[in-house]
C-alpha cells in the first residue's frame, strides 16, 4: 500500500461529504475531525510498516525451514561400490579370494530389568461400623 499523509484523509473525507449535502466549515469541531484524520494516517502508515517488516521476518524463517525440509528429504546419493583390487600376476592368486576383514560386532545392549509381579494377597474386608440397638 502506499504512504497515506496526514492532510490527504481529511480532504477525502470533506469532498466525500459534500457530496453527501454536508460541507465542513471551519470551527471546534472540524479540528476535532482533522486531528482525529491524522492520528488515523499515522496508525495506518505504522501497521503498514510493521507488516512489511514481519512480512520479510516470516519469508526469512520460511525459507530456512524450507531448506532444512530439503536438506532433511533430499535422496541421499547412492552408495559407491567398493573398488576391485587388480588382479595380481600368476594363477596362484586367481584361484584363491583375498580374505574378507573380520566382521566386527557390536554386543547386545543390556536388557532392561523387569520388575517381578509381587503376589497378590488377599484383601481384607473393611471392618464393619458398630451400630448400637
Amino acid at each position: 500500500m502506499k504512504h497515506i499523509e496526514k492532510e490527504e484523509l481529511y480532504q477525502h473525507l470533506s469532498e466525500f461529504l459534500k457530496t453527501k449535502g454536508v460541507e465542513l466549515k471551519e470551527g471546534s469541531y472540524t479540528n476535532f475531525i482533522h486531528n482525529g484524520c491524522k492520528v488515523l494516517a499515522d496508525a495506518i502508515n505504522l501497521s503498514q510498516q510493521g507488516l512489511r517488516r514481519a512480512k520479510s521476518g516470516l519469508d526469512q524463517k520460511l525459507d530456512r525451514m524450507r531448506q532444512v525440509i530439503h536438506q532433511k528429504t533430499a535422496p541421499k546419493p547412492p552408495a559407491k561400490p567398493p573398488a576391485k583390487a587388480a588382479p595380481a600376476a600368476g594363477p596362484a592368486a586367481q584361484t584363491k579370494p583375498p580374505a574378507a576383514p573380520p566382521a566386527k560386532t557390536q554386543p547386545p545392549p543390556p536388557a532392561k530389568a523387569r520388575k517381578t509381579p509381587r503376589a497378590k494377597a488377599p484383601k481384607k474386608p473393611a471392618p464393619r461400623p458398630k451400630t448400637r440397638r
